[in-house]
């Protein structure tokens, strides 16, 4: 086994942060940092940020993504942003199912799976979000839950579709909460990711495929996380809106 075979993918999630001059001007902060980096680096921005994110961004390594989107192309769902849309704009990216989605804006398996179709259809990457309640891991079902997660949201996509797709960890008892999980805990439970893609392709397919951490990821606790072999980067909340901390991350990607 061998973790070369995969992308070592930094992404930040800035959340309902920053308005769009301000992104102008971070990204500028960010550019040069993705631009030394030995990883890829993304920065997921709200909507209204995403033109000038892109457009700050232009010239350098630095990739764009956007927090969602909705399954179909078009059509009466007011206020919906389509995956044709994103990519009309240059994004390359999108975060799909994040736990704040499904907790506050009742995402489910199933629709988590129609926006992961969609935005392969229309070739953008997700970058798909698993994990865990707090009560679900005191009651020893992580494996179960995640796995579910996982194979639910990977119905109708082929094999060949899984270079394009990012899966990212967050035990939802550690997003935004201070909480991390150990390094160990963070290995163990992408490693079930990982085995379930071998279950559902085939090992060779799992071992291509990117893993992320993504729970309270921050300068302090990066190196040790992304020193484990199962984890292959991180959805950085809120040490992606500090330029300095960010930094700090992913030159420990190294």
């Amino acid at each position: 086994m061998n973790k070369n075979l995969r992308k070592t993918v930094i992404a930040g999630n800035w959340k309902m942060n920053k308005t769009p001059s301000e992104a102008l001007e971070f990204v500028k902060e960010l550019a040069p940092i993705a631009d030394n980096a030995d990883c890829d680096v993304v920065a997921c921005v709200p909507y209204v940020c995403l033109q000038n994110a892109l457009a700050s961004a232009a010239g350098s390594k630095l990739k764009i993504g956007a927090q969602n989107l909705h399954w179909e192309a078009k059509g009466a769902y007011t206020g919906e942003i389509s995956a044709d849309m994103l990519k009309d704009l240059g994004v390359e990216y999108v975060i799909i199912g994040h736990s704040e989605r499904r907790q506050y804006f009742a995402e489910t398996d199933v629709t988590v799976n129609k926006k992961v179709v969609s935005a392969l259809a229309a070739g953008l990457k997700p970058i798909l979000c698993v994990g865990e309640l707090l009560a679900e891991r005191e009651q020893g079902i992580t494996a179960e839950i995640v796995r579910m997660q996982t194979k639910v949201a990977l119905i109708g996509v082929e094999k060949e579709s899984l270079k394009d797709i990012i899966i990212a960890y967050e035990p939802v008892w550690a997003i935004g909460t201070g909480k991390t999980a150990t390094s160990d805990q963070a290995d163990e439970v992408c490693g079930i990711i990982r085995d379930v893609i071998a279950e559902l392709y085939d090992k060779d397919a799992a071992e291509g495929t990117t893993i992320q951490y993504g729970g309270s990821m921050n300068a302090g606790n990066a190196k040790e996380l992304l020193s484990k072999y199962h984890v292959d980067g991180g959805l950085i909340g809120g040490a992606s809106l500090k330029s300095a901390d960010f930094g700090i991350i992913v030159d420990a990607a190294k």
